[in-house]
């Protein structure tokens, strides 16, 4: 069922102009979908009087979509009070407005719930241990959501990754034209998830909560690119793509432990999700990574020069 057999409900999109909110606001537009979309300064979620000004730009929303985060994993050590602000507070006062407005909320969060010690694929039973701020801003972001609004749906995705915004793809393509050796960190594992997969995904979603003709089970999802790899393998397959596509000379990879680049905030050893729940409940499959990653640089590549969405 489609928008135009129900008349349009409209989506309201927070977080409109990063990386993930920009493909989430293209694809609902190219599927028929009425869209608000809304960023800061236009709303400022940390401030509950921003978030009612902002909810009344529609006149009838069907649905909210958050995509706003604080996703500095290193500055958060130092910046608690805007990590949680934003990844925390901000959701909290979403979910309220949602409450109030008797809407669903569909809210982004992370693999890094997790603290990565386990042999398999997180489920979203499996228990939360955030590492580091960022981690748990992004748990407690998800506990206010579910203490405040009964129709919410959380998507935890992981490594994410798009033609827009700075992100590891497009770091490893300007590295690997810049210089002839790149040194890349090969035993952390996850699943890299293309942006405008993850945009389908939630649309998708959208639907169903607005359109049927089932209900929606609400709850946590998990959503990420299919297979498991390391950043090291990750960056391989990227550079890659790129010795495929152009003529000048690409930076070879070599593989390196985490203690060689050691970071500020500690990261998940593991952090790959199994998306099982969310096939079984919304028909939604994941396409593997390395397709989608393929799918990506066939985009970027088209692009003229200049205009990669940085």
């Amino acid at each position: 069922m489609t928008p135009e057999d129900k008349g349009k409900r409209g989506v309201i999109v927070v977080g409109s102009g990063g990386m993930l909110g920009s493909e989430v606001v293209e694809s609902l537009k190219n599927a028929g979908f009425e869209v608000a979309a809304l960023d800061f300064p236009l709303v400022d979620i940390t401030k509950w009087e921003s978030v009612c000004s902002a909810m009344s730009r529609m006149d009838s929303p069907g649905l909210l979509i958050n995509c706003a985060a604080y996703t500095a994993v290193d500055k958060a050590e130092s910046e608690q009070e805007a990590a949680f602000a934003v990844n925390r507070d901000g959701p909290a006062n979403l979910a309220e407005a949602c409450e109030k407005l008797g809407i669903p909320l569909i809210h982004i969060s992370t693999d890094y719930v997790f603290n990565g010690k386990a042999d398999h694929p997180y489920g979203e039973q499996d228990a939360a241990d955030p590492l580091g701020v960022y981690g748990r801003s992004k748990w407690e972001g998800e506990e206010a959501v579910r203490s405040r609004l009964a129709r919410h749906i959380i998507v935890r995705t992981s490594w994410l990754y798009g033609s827009r915004g700075l992100n590891f793809v497009k770091t490893m393509l300007r590295l690997g034209r810049e210089r002839e050796e790149l040194k890349v960190v090969s035993d952390q594992y996850g699943c890299p998830t293309w942006a405008f997969d993850l945009a389908g995904c939630l649309v998708k979603i959208a639907g169903r909560a607005l359109f049927g003709p089932a209900p929606v089970p609400f709850g946590v999802y998990h959503f990420c690119g299919e297979g498991v790899t390391t950043w090291y393998s990750f960056a391989a397959a990227i550079l890659e793509e790129a010795r495929e596509r152009e003529s000048s000379r690409i930076a070879r990879v070599l593989p390196v432990p985490s203690s060689s680049y050691p970071t500020v905030a500690v990261r998940p050893q593991y952090s790959a999700l199994d998306c099982g729940k969310i096939r079984e409940s919304f028909g939604i499959v994941p396409p593997p990574w390395e397709k989608s990653l393929s799918n990506l640089m066939n985009r970027l590549y088209e692009l003229p020069a200049g205009k990669s969405g940085e």
